[in-house]
């Protein structure tokens, strides 16, 4: 191949680097259109799977009432749901009952 090129005009050898040029221009358009084509694909397949997460998200629950209030801070209530608040848990060590601390909601 050396021998070859070595052995070739000047001109020839131009007319080499043009038919190269214009080949390795139209490889690199074509690779390029693949892959704008390809992260057109993954932009689309990322959009649809945020929408489907989107869609599936947690349902909204209903508002929870408080069943349990701190007869100290009117405020402090409690649901019953989840790890028991340190006044109830407080109350209950010096010997109260749970039920002392229930809401009326037949009123």
């Amino acid at each position: 191949m050396k021998s070859n090129l070595q052995s070739m005009s000047a001109a020839e050898l131009w007319s080499l680097y043009e038919d190269l040029a214009k080949t390795l221009a139209e490889r690199l358009t074509a690779e390029k259109e693949l892959l704008e084509t390809r992260l057109t694909q993954l932009n689309q397949r990322q959009h649809l799977e945020q929408k489907r997460r989107e869609k599936s998200a947690r349902r909204p629950y209903p508002r929870v009432f408080p069943k349990f209030r701190n007869p100290d801070q009117p405020s402090e209530t409690w649901a019953g749901r989840g790890k028991r608040p340190r006044w109830l848990v407080a109350q209950l060590n010096s010997g109260r009952r749970i039920e002392d601390f229930r809401i009326d909601r037949s009123a």
